[in-house]
């Protein structure tokens, strides 16, 4: 058996043991009306998250990919550093701006106007837009930019009017494109826990994996911990089947690849896109600058317990991305040679979430060992195997790419094993493998799942100890805890991604 087929067959155990666990204790048990009541808003405020995040992309993103201005392609760019951004964090922003004693709240309160609250539905949708708004639009603005520009010359040429435009070229790109866009990010939403342990919780605003955390910590009600698990990967199952098979063929065509911006009317169509840049730049900019504005200054009194819980993530950062990589490599390596086995392997862990593994190795470890001493490994398993598929992706088009150019001459050469992994493999693939690693790293660094089912006080990472310290009302300190964190998950994203980019050079 080669190497990628065995570390698929022990990624297709660690995924699915924890899975039979949870089926198995979770069979047979009824559902009262607050798990249905979890389940009803869960799904809601997914669909709610999901269609408010797309809808609010679709105009900035139609403004980005038709105007020229200074600093596009730096705003681009920085659109796809919330994706790195840890929950928590931006949940503490956006307490900083709209919370009690917020921005937001003080103005209204200072003009007679009575105050809003952030806390139950409206915070969890809430915090889903602000972390996947800046997705929606990258996505919707290569659709956008993959316009064919034969398409595009022509109807210049045919004196096309915007109205003209939006129906021949716009309306049918975004028939493709927005149903797969919504449906990624009803899937992320469907398996977010921050926001809701945060900001949610109560009858009313409850999501499955928080209903799960409660049931385990609070409860230790395992049986229906794992039902609730089960119908969560039922329902995250079934959005990620849709993800695969609900867009529709534009009919633009092909075209020859170069990026045409399509024109950028004047008059008041040009004040709508700027206002609609503007006011994106600002939902997306103000609660980060406040956290940093209000964190910044407590950051050199930041206590020991503090510091403790950072080297924790960094460790737990380090040692996930170190295996994901390496097995997303092998992985991808051995997809090259037609094992479909691989492609099962790498894509399974997208049909479940942190926490439904995380209750599913609880109920293994906990009549063994107490599950709070094995709290930092299983956090790097879960964490390794959840980036897994997203490292897979990565690679594989480069594993291919490098395969089709140079696999035959060194066939020829009789370069094989850590030979050709030293002299051929990671030099190619250096700066995919740097970028990837770099990516699973601040994912990890900013993980708030399965830690909070395993950790005491001794085993606390640094988002644990913040969400912690904001549920204590220390939110200085937690704005402090969160710079930070912000701090260390950028700092190895850019270690991971510009090491990559050097060993390639």
């Amino acid at each position: 058996m080669t190497l990628a087929r065995s570390l698929a067959v022990l990624l297709l155990a660690a995924v699915l043991v924890p899975l039979a666990a949870v089926a198995w204790r979770g069979s047979g048990l009824a559902f009262g009306p607050s798990d249905w009541a979890a389940v009803r808003f869960t799904i809601l405020q997914a669909v709610v998250s999901a269609a408010l995040a797309t809808g609010l992309a679709i105009p900035v993103a139609r403004a980005i990919a038709r105007r020229s201005f200074p600093g596009r392609g730096l705003l681009i760019t920085l659109l796809g550093a919330p994706f790195l951004l840890p929950a928590v964090v931006a949940v503490l922003g956006l307490l900083a701006v709209f919370g009690r004693s917020g921005i937001v709240n003080q103005t209204l309160q200072a003009s007679g106007l009575p105050p809003v609250s952030i806390f139950g539905m409206q915070g969890v949708i809430l915090v889903h837009v602000f972390l996947n708004l800046p997705l929606a639009i990258r996505m919707i603005l290569h659709g956008w930019l993959a316009i064919p520009q034969e398409r595009v010359r022509l109807a210049q040429s045919l004196g096309f009017r915007p109205a003209d435009i939006a129906r021949h070229l716009e309306r049918p790109m975004l028939r493709e494109v927005l149903p797969g866009v919504a449906l990624i990010i009803a899937v992320l939403c469907l398996t977010s826990f921050a926001a809701a342990l945060m900001l949610g919780g109560g009858p009313a605003a409850t999501t499955v994996e928080l209903a799960i955390y409660q049931a385990v910590r609070f409860d230790f009600d395992l049986g229906r911990a794992a039902a609730l698990a089960l119908v969560q990967v039922v329902v995250t199952g079934v959005a990620a089947i849709l993800v695969l098979t609900v867009a529709q063929p534009s009919g633009l065509g092909l075209g020859l690849g170069q990026e045409v911006r399509l024109p950028g009317p004047p008059g008041w169509r040009r004040v709508v896109d700027i206002g609609a840049i503007g006011l994106a730049v600002g939902f997306l900019a103000v609660p980060m600058l406040a956290v940093v504005l209000r964190g910044l200054p407590g950051v050199p009194t930041l206590p020991v317990e503090v510091l403790a819980a950072a080297g924790r993530s960094v460790a737990v950062a380090i040692a996930s991305a170190g295996l994901a990589t390496a097995v997303a490599l092998t992985l991808a390596l051995g997809a090259v040679r037609g094992n479909p086995m691989v492609e099962i392997a790498a894509t399974l862990p997208l049909a479940t979430s942190g926490l439904v593994l995380g209750t599913g190795l609880f109920l293994l470890v906990q009549p063994l060992v107490t599950p709070m001493t094995v709290a930092l490994p299983v956090t790097v398993l879960v964490n390794t195997l959840l980036s897994v598929p997203l490292l897979y992706r990565i690679l594989v088009p480069e594993a291919r790419a490098l395969a089709a150019d140079y696999g035959r001459l060194a066939d020829s050469l009789a370069l094989a094993g850590w030979a050709r992994l030293r002299w051929l493999v990671l030099p190619r693939l250096a700066r995919p493998l740097g970028f990837g690693a770099g990516i699973a790293a601040a994912l990890a660094m900013g993980d708030l799942g399965v830690i909070t089912l395993f950790a005491g006080d001794g085993q606390a990472t640094l988002p644990l100890l913040i969400q912690r310290l904001a549920g204590a009302y220390r939110l200085e300190g937690a704005l402090a805890a969160s710079v930070l964190l912000v701090l260390l998950s950028f700092a190895l994203y850019w270690v991971c991604e510009a090491g990559g980019r050097r060993a390639a050079a």
